[in-house]
């Protein structure tokens, strides 16, 4: 969402950034940009600071109270240090003051988006059940009722993998490329290690096996979950 109350500018701006591949809803002023955050969802808003109806600053604090994590960029002619400082303690990710090259405003928007999609995938990092275990992917935990392990984060990568491949079965070169960026007999041989863990950890539930399969890779079976 673009909410700039100058139309020539604007709509020159919704235009650049059609142009580079985003659809961009552009509104006159703060309340009209707020009735759009409320019947639509946007990726980020773009937020002019000084607007009639209600002021940039005002509908950013307003899209907070709904939204604590979509990214606002700010523009604004006005420089003062106590502006700027309003902004960024209102939760603004980036503030450009008039006038700015829009290339940065560009490059500016896919930094921020591709940083808020990291996190997003990060906190959104799921929860398997392996048998009797319970495996957090972000954690890096493999718990059960009677046992807790915080698995090394290559152990995790692997196990993530398994529970992530289809019936299980995960390829030799796939798990080596992915986790160790080559596949080659050392990083072979250092991946048999991180297997025999695995199974360790898995020991003490007699349903779970992890099976080499000759020429394809491995496959991770829980007997329990095909009854």
């Amino acid at each position: 969402m673009l909410a700039e109350d100058d139309p020539n500018f604007g709509s020159i701006l919704k235009s650049y950034l059609e142009l580079n591949d985003y659809e961009v809803v552009l509104k006159a002023d703060g309340r009209q940009g707020l009735s759009a955050f409320y019947d639509q969802t946007f990726d980020l808003c773009i937020l002019d600071i000084m607007m009639p109806e209600m002021d940039g600053f005002t509908l950013a604090k307003e899209i907070r109270k709904h939204n604590d994590n979509i990214p606002l960029i700010f523009l604004t002619a006005k420089t003062l240090k106590e502006d700027i400082l309003e902004g960024f303690r209102i939760g603004a990710d980036d503030y450009l003051t008039k006038p700015f090259d829009s290339e940065v405003l560009l490059y500016k928007i896919q930094a921020i988006l591709k940083r808020h999609a990291t996190e997003k995938e990060t906190l959104e990092e799921p929860v398997f059940t392996i048998g009797k275990f319970t495996f957090h992917t972000r954690l890096r935990t493999l718990e059960s009722e009677k046992q807790s392990f915080i698995l090394s984060p290559k152990e995790a990568d692997l196990l993530k993998l398994f529970c992530s491949s289809p019936d299980g079965i995960l390829s030799r070169k796939t798990a080596l490329t992915k986790i160790w960026g080559q596949e080659d007999y050392f990083t072979a041989r250092s991946m048999d290690v991180f297997l025999s863990r695995l199974r360790k950890y898995f020991k003490s539930d007699t349903d779970i096996e992890i099976l080499n399969i000759h020429g394809n890779g491995f496959r991770m079976i829980c007997h329990r979950n095909k009854k």
